[in-house]
């Protein structure tokens, strides 16, 4: 035997691993048997520790073929080469992703809980599991990690098979196994006790982290959890209010996205930072982020947004606080929607990310604030689908293109340059008053937590 058990494995692991010690890293381990390894990984290197929850998406003729991955915060990778080479159509690859998906948020569910997944956006990330035998589940994780915006991916595993380690050298920009051996039929092989590991414990590992993550706030200062009645709807929502706040962002997240969107929490950090506040607000419940009916009403979105800046206006703490909207892909477009309506909303400045302004067409020449365009350089659909909504918008706007990016902005420095362009638009409008007929336009109140 090679190990007594997972943490005796995870200690030998980490003493490979302390070149990263000091680096701005986080430890993902791959539910569960690689949990108690990343475990240990994490306290030796003082580095925050996480699950990612993948699902494999395979061939439903050949299921341990796999065509792309399913992860966290609506992370979607298909390789098309593989849809091409086994003639899959439209819709099986939509019912294997339904099946999956369902799979996968209901153990999210069960091992995070509460707990908010930690922002990956331009950091390094180590994925560790107990041992590597084909490698897939592993190969999966690091596409997920890289579509979460990580900027470095290395996997670490105490042992694997010489074909699954030198497989995953493609995926990973390092691979760290410490052991290697010519015969390899079993992971557990390797183990003196490999005795299976629960839920239970994966959440009592995750919680004694807990305490050293920070929030999506600032440093000194935890958001409120909030709970918003809006249309029959009880959305939660996380918010933040710096002392002295120049303003107040609202982020309208899009299709398969929620609160916990790292990218959009990386983004309410440096407002927070700013000394802006924000609030994330998950903008459909559940049941209904699995439906594409209600991932793409815009409407829908847009009448809850307006309910969720009433209830911001006839809140005491945050009714004289300039508004503004904050939307990524259809949050983009509810955000345009709901700013053109008629009367218009008190929102005084607006940014799209990667958005879909065109969807809001019918509003578009009705939008009064200033609105900022962000698209990356090499999303040309999305991008020219911007440009062709610019032309329609009367109100003062900007696209701002950021060369090379893609449309999650998972390019080093990408996601900080959409922080600065979106902190700069804000402040710079939050400190224009607004005009009086946007100022006192009536909008429904919504029930919720009192501030």
């Amino acid at each position: 035997m090679l190990f007594v058990d997972r943490s005796d494995a995870g200690r030998h692991l980490a003493r490979r691993l302390r070149h990263l010690r000091g680096t701005d890293v986080v430890v993902l381990g791959l539910p569960r048997g690689g949990v108690p390894v990343a475990s240990e990984v994490a306290a030796d290197l003082h580095a925050p520790l996480d699950v990612i929850v993948v699902r494999k998406l395979g061939v439903p003729f050949q299921p341990e073929y796999g065509f792309g991955a399913i992860g966290e915060d609506g992370i979607r990778i298909v390789e098309d080469h593989i849809v091409r080479q086994t003639r899959l159509t439209g819709t099986q690859i939509a019912e294997v992703e339904a099946r999956e998906r369902i799979v996968l948020d209901r153990r999210v569910s069960r091992l995070r809980g509460d707990h908010p997944p930690v922002p990956l956006a331009g950091r390094t990330v180590i994925i560790v599991d107990d041992g590597i035998a084909t490698g897939s589940t592993a190969r999966a994780a690091c596409m997920v990690a890289r579509a979460r915006g990580a900027r470095r991916v290395t996997l670490a595993v105490p042992v694997g098979s010489v074909e699954g380690a030198a497989a995953l050298r493609q995926d990973a920009d390092e691979v760290v196994c410490l052991h290697t051996p010519a015969r390899f039929s079993a992971i557990g092989e390797w183990y003196d006790d490999f005795s299976q590991v629960t839920d239970q414990e994966v959440t009592i590992l995750l919680d004694k982290a807990t305490a050293a993550l920070p929030g999506p706030g600032s440093e000194d200062q935890d958001p409120a959890e909030v709970m918003l009645n809006v249309a029959g709807a009880r959305l939660p929502g996380s918010l933040v209010i710096p002392d002295r706040a120049a303003g107040l962002v609202v982020f309208a997240h899009g299709s398969g996205s929620s609160r916990h969107s790292p990218r959009n929490r990386l983004v309410a950090a440096a407002l927070n930072r700013a000394g802006l506040g924000t609030l994330l607000v998950d903008l459909l419940t559940g049941d209904e982020e699995l439906s594409h009916a209600y991932v793409f009403n815009v409407p829908l979105l847009a009448a809850r947004l307006a309910g969720i800046t009433g209830w911001l206006r006839s809140a005491a703490a945050t009714a004289a606080i300039p508004l503004g909207y904050f939307g990524a892909s259809t949050g983009a477009a509810a955000a345009l929607w709901a700013a053109g309506a008629s009367p218009p909303l008190p929102v005084t400045a607006i940014v799209s990310r990667g958005g879909r302004p065109d969807l809001a067409g019918p509003r578009l020449a009705q939008v009064q604030a200033p609105t900022l365009l962000i698209v990356g350089g090499a999303d040309r659909l999305v991008l020219d689908l911007n440009r062709q909504a610019q032309a329609q918008l009367t109100c003062e706007n900007r696209l701002e293109v950021i060369p090379g990016a893609t449309h999650l902005f998972e390019e080093p420095g990408a996601l900080e340059q959409v922080a600065d362009l979106a902190q700069g638009w804000f402040t710079r409008h939050f400190a224009q008053p607004i005009s009086a007929n946007v100022a006192n336009a009536g909008v429904g109140p919504a029930k919720g937590k009192a501030l």
